[in-house]
């Protein structure tokens, strides 16, 4: 033992004087509405949320290629918990050279991952400087009740290249922002008479019984109570029993007014009841889903931690990991959050869509909505109506989810302007994918004015109605409209397809996407209507539009129960 402390010493002084390192993340300055508020202090505790390389990412993914591929000799056949995990964890080497490193330098890594591919260490802010040759900062932004630490570049040293995926926080800014947009004033529920289903008609509202009418979704009530469909909620979004209780009185009365669902939390999220705690958002998605998916038992999922510090990336990887840790997991999850890709940085988006393709691979479908600004990401700032430089939104356009665009009317539905849909600036066209985005850029003129990758995975998947929706928040209805409700919509009808798929004996859908974009494709109606320019920006401003065949609006259209259930039953 006394021979080696020489050496350990030794190694922390050539570190510091002249270990090479390598720039791992880097952006020229803070999104638009970050303010600098100066140099973070530099023993001030910083903890660093750390991620592994897994062993075989692409293992992985070859592997739900085939599971989730008709026609493949183990479609799906999906993985169990501690399959996922032979793929996900990471190697030997990458946890030795991790915990050598962290030893030469003084810090105690944690494991916070079931899949041991996140680890945290907590250290001072000068040695996070030095150690990944950062300049933390602190950021103000309006929408944010504390300021966040930042740094517009990291590195890593040499030694961790090819081990370490991720650092946060380090340049990943994600302003909170609500995916959920009424669009009228609270109405008392007296006073509600809703006059028309005709969501493209200003007093026209939608309810679950219109879009029974409309998806033909059924009624009956579902059997298979092991079919559970999960609701996330994030940013201190709450969802309210007393208010999924009135939505059933007035919107689906067949249903007892008593049906609730089951709260699940982590990373010290909660769901209190206060009058005052409502959430649009999560009141919205988990009445959609009770109210569409009848019989579905419903779970919702409150995780912590976002908004004090804008860090709905990591609220993201506590869902997953959340998850990797569940032997029976749920058979459907919607989300109805995101931001600009380029908010998360490249490194943090590929590690959190890793995360939705080992949940894809367990036999959960994962539904996003496609995001509430056109092609332009973000739904309320008209600075950017002019600009021709398209910006995904992810998660929607990561390749193991399925994204949900909006339509509305009936007469016939067409594709919404505030619909966010177009392609990866980070992520390639996905094999399943490739045929349907070459046809859609046939269609495009050879003027277009509007700048965008070519070859990145492109989003929406599907679409379903997404606007005029009735729901009750705080003890009043109000009408609400974006991709938000059109996720938990697509969500609900995944779950029913499954309790039926589960009741012949049959395995559940999983991850959607290599089936919706062949022979599950039957069981939509394309929708070739509608210019996505934006909800507050002018119908001329560029975008694009709706054709026949998928497009980055509506997807491969909305669904039409009968066949897609017929479709899924074929196997």
């Amino acid at each position: 033992m006394l021979l080696q402390k020489p050496f350990i010493v030794l190694s922390i002084v050539t570190w510091v004087a002249a270990g090479p390192m390598v720039v791992h993340e880097s952006r020229t300055a803070a999104p638009a509405g970050f303010v600098r508020r100066g140099v973070a202090p530099a023993n001030s505790m910083l903890t660093l949320r750390v991620a592994l390389f897994s062993n075989n990412v692409s293992g992985l993914e070859d592997k739900l290629m085939s599971l989730s591929t008709p026609g493949s000799s183990d479609f799906r056949q999906w993985l169990s918990m501690d399959e996922v995990k032979s793929f996900v964890q990471p190697s030997p080497e990458t946890v030795a050279a991790f915990d050598a490193f962290a030893s030469a330098n003084g810090l105690k890594p944690t494991v916070i991952s079931p899949n041991g591919d996140w680890v945290s260490v907590t250290l001072p802010v000068s040695q996070a400087n030095k150690l990944f040759a950062a300049q933390y900062e602190i950021f103000a932004h309006p929408a944010l009740t504390n300021t966040i630490t930042r740094t517009l570049s990291v590195s890593l040293p040499a030694e961790l290249v090819g081990h370490v995926d991720v650092l946060h926080p380090t340049t990943q800014f994600l302003p909170p922002r609500s995916r959920l947009v009424p669009t009228t004033p609270g109405i008392d529920l007296d006073e509600r008479t809703p006059s028309s289903c005709n969501s493209s008609e200003p007093t026209g509202v939608i309810t679950p019984n219109c879009l029974q009418d409309l998806y033909g979704i059924p009624t009956t009530p579902a059997t298979e109570k092991d079919n559970v469909l999960l609701v996330t909620g994030y940013e201190n979004q709450f969802a309210q029993n007393a208010d999924l209780a009135q939505f059933l009185k007035l919107f689906r009365p067949d249903i007892p007014s008593t049906t609730t669902f089951a709260v699940l939390t982590t990373d010290n999220g909660t769901n209190p009841q206060g009058p005052d705690e409502a959430g649009i958002e999560a009141d919205g998605d988990v009445e959609l889903t009770v109210g569409i998916a009848t019989g579905v038992p419903v779970q919702f999922l409150s995780v912590g931690g976002a908004v004090s510090d804008s860090d709905l990336s990591m609220s993201l990887v506590a869902t997953t990991t959340f998850l990797d840790g569940v032997r029976n997991p749920p058979s459907v999850m919607t989300t109805s959050y995101g931001d600009i890709e380029v908010n998360f940085g490249t490194s943090m988006a590929i590690k959190i869509c890793s995360g939705y393709m080992a949940l894809g691979a367990r036999g959960i479908s994962v539904v996003f909505a496609s995001g509430d600004g056109g092609v332009r990401g973000g739904h309320d700032d008209l600075s950017l109506c002019n600009v021709t430089d398209f910006r995904p939104v992810f998660p929607a356009d990561c390749p193991f989810v399925t994204s949900v665009g909006s339509t509305q009317g009936f007469g016939p539905e067409i594709a919404s302007n505030f619909s966010s849909g177009g392609f990866s600036n980070i992520f390639p066209a996905p094999r399943y994918q490739s045929a349907a985005i070459e046809a859609f850029v046939k269609t495009i003129p050879a003027n277009f004015e509007g700048s965008f990758n070519k070859t990145g995975r492109g989003y929406p998947d599907v679409s379903t109605q997404g606007w005029n929706f009735d729901t009750v928040f705080a003890g009043e209805t109000i009408v609400v409209g974006g991709t938000s409700a059109s996720s938990p919509t697509f969500a609900s009808i995944i779950a029913l397809i499954n309790d039926r798929l589960l009741a012949a004996g049959k395995s559940t859908l999983g991850f959607l996407n290599p089936f919706l974009y062949s022979s599950g494709s039957s069981g939509f109606t394309d929708i070739t209507i509608g210019h996505n320019a934006g909800f507050t920006c002018p119908a001329s401003s560029v975008a694009f539009d709706a054709a026949v065949g998928w497009d980055p609006l509506s997807g491969v259209g909305t669904p039409i129960f009968s066949k897609l259930l017929a479709a899924a039953m074929d196997y």
